[in-house]
């Protein structure tokens, strides 16, 4: 586990999905004593700027602009907490998100990104239907898509592909299904059916290891709920068959966490309106309560 005391950032955007409630994310998980569990202090919640419910002209994407704005706004929340030698836990929200962390990491040198997802989030605007950036997030900040929200400050791509790490996404149907674009070869790319070959662990550690590459500073964790199993996490906007267990999702964040080079994780996409007996967010408390420990 990180050697850091921890800070939690709230950044309840949903600016990413037409859809409504994972910005309640964080008020269940801290409702649930997970601040207390990880002994984090809490280092404030983010205003959000209002939704458009029309997608922008320019790029096809819903809150195009909003996003590109508000973006350096967590990047600086996210610095902030660096600066006073904390690990930032960055409680969402959907995955565009994940423009703001990775800015305030592209400002400080080039770190790798530990991108544990049920989705690959790689569509371009043309084949999302609803024209939602949280299907977009990795390719945005990857750099493919438009300059809008690909070189934010000028610094894209926000993290290089080769720094990457695609782990655990199962949605290859519906890539396919809507002519989502190809990853990139330099990303690396171990998907649910890798991991159910080499076991988590194996793939876990092949990941790390990409990520501790000595060029990289450290490497940051993207983690939606979505890539746990269905049937335990049915909480999420977009539902897919499988997907990891408690355990599975545990091994892979302690032995990202037991690198020492991690800087910081983000969590997305739990909706607790859809979690009926409350169980899903108990087990998500539980399982990032022990593997990040006090």
């Amino acid at each position: 586990m990180p050697t850091l005391p921890y800070a939690i950032l709230e950044a309840p955007s949903t600016l990413g999905l037409a859809t409504d409630g994972v910005e309640r994310l964080s008020d269940r998980l801290l409702e649930l004593g997970f601040a207390e569990r990880i002994h984090a202090r809490r280092a404030g919640r983010l205003f959000v700027l209002p939704k458009d419910p029309t997608p922008d002209p320019e790029t096809g994407i819903l809150n195009a602009g909003a996003i590109a704005a508000w973006s350096p706004e967590l990047a600086d929340a996210v610095e902030a907490v660096l600066d006073a030698g904390e690990f930032p836990v960055v409680l969402g929200g959907d995955c565009t998100i994940l423009l703001g962390s990775m800015l305030a990491l592209r400002r400080r040198g080039r770190y790798g990104l530990f991108f544990i997802d049920g989705n690959a989030d790689f569509f371009q605007p043309e084949a999302e239907p609803n024209g939602e950036g949280a299907s977009m997030d990795l390719a945005f900040v990857a750099g493919y898509g438009p300059s809008l929200l690909t070189d934010i400050e000028g610094r894209g791509p926000l993290v290089r592909p080769e720094d990457a790490v695609a782990f655990a996404y199962r949605d290859h149907e519906d890539q396919e299904e809507y002519g989502g674009q190809p990853l990139p070869e330099e990303l690396k790319v171990l998907d649910l059916p890798a991991v159910r070959a080499a076991g988590i662990e194996a793939t876990a550690r092949e990941a790390v290891d990409h990520l501790t590459r000595p060029e990289l500073d450290g490497f940051f964790i993207h983690l939606d709920a979505d890539c746990l199993d269905d049937a335990i996490m049915p909480a999420v906007d977009f539902r897919v068959p499988g997907g990891l267990s408690w355990d599975e999702l545990g091994t892979a964040l302690r032995i990202a966490l037991a690198s020492g080079k991690a800087v910081g994780i983000e969590i997305t996409i739990y909706n607790p309106r859809l979690d009926e007996d409350g169980s899903a967010g108990r087990g998500l408390v539980d399982v990032l309560a022990a593997a990040l420990g006090p």
